[in-house]
């Protein structure tokens, strides 16, 4: 008699979803949260009035991922 590669269903065993506590969770989300905020601003604000360094080279370094993104900057 040949046997079937796939058990039955009856047969087969569902491991239990592994549950995350939230309090182990929500310091990383917000530190993520704060890191996407921080990396926006550099790429997408950080020239003219709302500059926090001055000269450019800010700008410079992020050129690239500014026009990659859809921000205009010239």
């Amino acid at each position: 008699m040949a046997q079937s590669a796939v058990p039955a269903p009856e047969t087969a065993a569902h491991p239990a979803p592994v549950r995350i506590p939230l309090r182990e969770v929500l310091p990383w989300a917000v530190f993520a949260a704060v890191l996407g905020a921080v990396l926006i601003y550099f790429i997408g604000a950080e020239q003219g009035a709302t500059s926090v360094f001055s000269g450019t080279w800010v700008h410079e370094f992020t050129h690239d991922g500014r026009h990659l993104l859809g921000f205009p900057c010239h």
